[in-house]
C-alpha cells in the first residue's frame, strides 16, 4: 500500500457509519467474528493484524472525527459502548484503539486547523493512531524525558524512548508526548508530536510480555533523532489544564473494557455452566444450571454485571453533557460563582471515576468467579478461561482506583471538585 506525505495508508478506505445505531450494530457483527479466534489468538500471541484492518473499514475507527471534517462526529457515550461490545469479545481488540479515539480528540481541542484536517482526513480513509505517551523512568508517570530539541527554523529533533505504546504496531500515525526547554523558536512545555509510525529513527519493538491484554502492541518505542516540523506539533495544556472533558473521556473508554471484560467473563461462565459443569452432588439434580446455589450465584454476578453497565452507561451521558453532545445547565455562573461548564466536566469525571471504581471490582470479580462457579473442569489447561481475569487484572492497573475514591470522597464530604490533569 501506498503512504502518504503524512505517513497514512491512502487506499485502505472505510465505510461511514452516520448514526449511533449503525456504529452498535457494526462493532456487534465485528463483535461476533472476533470472538471465536479470541482465546487462540491469546494463547498463541497471535497479533490481531487482520481484525484491526477490518475495523478500520468497518469504519468505526472514524465516528469521532468532527462534522466540520466530514465525519460522524459521534458522541463519547457511543464510543463508549462500541467499545465495551468489541471488548466482551475481545478487549485486547478494544484496547487498541483506546489512544487512536484520546489523541483525536486533542486534534479537535488543540491543533491546528491545517493539522486537524490533515489527520481526520486520514482517519476518514481509514488510517491509524496510536500512542507514544508513557515511560519507564521518572519518579512518577508524569516525568516525561523525550525531548523536543529545535534543529532549524520550524524543524525540531524526537529524541527518547516509550513504553505501553498500546496501539504502535498497527497504527499509521504516532503521537508521541515530548518536553521542550523554552527556546527562541517554540514556547517551553509538553507537546504532542504526529509522525509517521515508519519514520526514520522510529523504531517500532514487539517486547510487550504482561500477563493479560497480550496481543494490544504495548511494547517500547525508540525514537532517535526523528525530524519533526513545527506544524505536527500540538500542545498538550490546552486540554488538559483547563475543563474541557478530555481526561473523562479517555477514562470513559478504559471504564467500558473492564465492563466488556466483565459481560464477556459472565457470558462464558453461563455457558461453561450450561455445557460442561456438573451439579454438586448434595443438590439432588441432574443437570448444573438446576442447583439453586448455583442459580442464586448467578443471581448475584448478574447483579454487579448490571450495575456495572448502568454506571458506564450514566458516565457516558455525563461525559456526553460534559463535551457539548448533550444539554446542561447553561448559566455562566451561579450565585456562588460557580461556572456550569467547569461543574459539568467535574461531574462527568466523577461520574466516571464512580464507574471505574465499580467496574475494577466486577470485571475482575467475576472473572475470579468464572472458576467458582464452572468447578474443577474451568480450570484445566487448555480451556483458556484464565484470560478472563489475566486480561481484567491487567487492564484495571490502568489508574489506580484509590485515587478515584479520593477524589469522590473530597467531591461528597468537602464539596470539592476534582484536579484538571487529563486522567480524571
Amino acid at each position: 500500500m501506498s503512504l502518504t506525505a503524512s505517513g497514512v495508508r491512502a487506499d485502505r478506505g472505510a465505510a461511514r457509519l452516520d448514526s449511533a445505531e449503525r456504529a452498535r450494530a457494526a462493532a456487534h457483527a465485528l463483535a461476533d467474528r472476533f470472538a471465536s479466534g479470541a482465546a487462540e489468538r491469546d494463547a498463541q500471541r497471535r497479533l490481531p493484524h487482520e481484525q484491526i484492518d477490518e475495523l478500520s473499514a468497518s469504519g468505526l475507527l472514524a465516528v469521532t472525527v468532527p462534522d466540520r471534517f466530514g465525519g460522524p462526529d459521534l458522541a463519547p457515550s457511543v464510543v463508549a459502548d462500541v467499545t465495551r461490545i468489541l471488548a466482551a469479545a475481545d478487549p485486547n481488540i478494544a484496547q487498541i484503539p483506546h489512544s487512536h479515539f484520546v489523541y483525536l480528540n486533542l486534534l479537535r481541542l488543540a491543533a491546528s486547523e491545517e493539522l486537524a484536517r490533515k489527520h481526520f482526513d486520514a482517519v476518514l480513509r481509514g488510517g491509524r493512531v496510536a500512542n507514544a505517551q508513557s515511560e519507564r523512568g521518572g519518579t512518577t508517570i508524569a516525568d516525561i524525558s523525550t525531548t523536543l530539541v529545535a534543529d532549524g527554523p520550524g524543524r525540531f529533533r524526537l529524541d527518547g524512548e516509550k513504553f505501553y505504546a498500546t496501539g504502535s504496531l498497527f497504527a499509521d500515525t504516532l503521537a508521541v508526548l515530548a518536553r521542550h526547554d523554552a527556546d527562541e523558536h517554540l514556547d517551553g512545555g509538553e507537546y504532542v508530536a504526529f509522525i509517521p509510525a515508519d519514520a526514520p529513527g522510529v523504531e517500532l519493538v514487539d517486547d510487550w510480555d504482561a500477563l493479560g491484554q497480550k496481543t494490544t502492541g504495548s511494547g517500547t518505542v525508540r525514537l532517535r533523532g526523528v525530524a519533526v516540523d513545527v506544524a505536527d506539533l500540538v500542545a498538550r495544556a490546552p486540554a488538559v489544564s483547563r475543563p474541557t472533558g478530555y481526561g473523562a473521556f479517555a477514562q470513559l473508554l478504559h471504564v467500558a473494557i473492564d465492563v466488556g471484560i466483565a459481560r464477556g467473563a459472565l457470558d462464558t461462565a453461563a455457558e461453561f455452566a450450561r455445557t460442561s459443569a456438573r451439579p454438586w452432588f448434595e443438590a439432588g439434580v441432574e443437570r448444573a444450571v438446576e442447583d439453586p446455589l448455583l442459580v442464586q450465584r448467578f443471581g448475584e454476578l448478574g447483579v454487579d454485571l448490571i450495575t456495572a453497565e448502568a454506571t458506564l452507561d450514566a458516565a457516558g451521558r455525563a461525559v456526553d453533557r460534559a463535551t457539548g453532545f448533550a444539554p446542561y445547565e447553561t448559566a455562566t455562573a451561579d450565585g456562588a460563582g460557580h461556572d456550569a461548564h467547569a461543574d459539568a466536566v467535574a461531574d462527568a469525571s466523577i461520574a466516571v471515576a464512580a464507574a471505574k471504581v465499580v467496574a475494577d471490582r466486577v470485571a475482575t470479580g467475576i472473572a475470579s468467579a468464572l472458576f467458582e462457579v464452572g468447578g474443577t473442569r474451568s480450570a484445566a489447561g487448555g480451556t483458556g478461561l484464565d484470560r478472563f481475569w489475566r486480561n481484567a487484572r491487567t487492564h484495571t492497573l490502568h489508574d489506580p482506583v484509590r485515587w478515584k475514591l479520593q477524589h469522590i470522597g473530597r467531591k461528597v464530604l468537602r464539596a470539592e471538585n476534582p484536579p484538571v490533569h487529563g486522567v480524571i
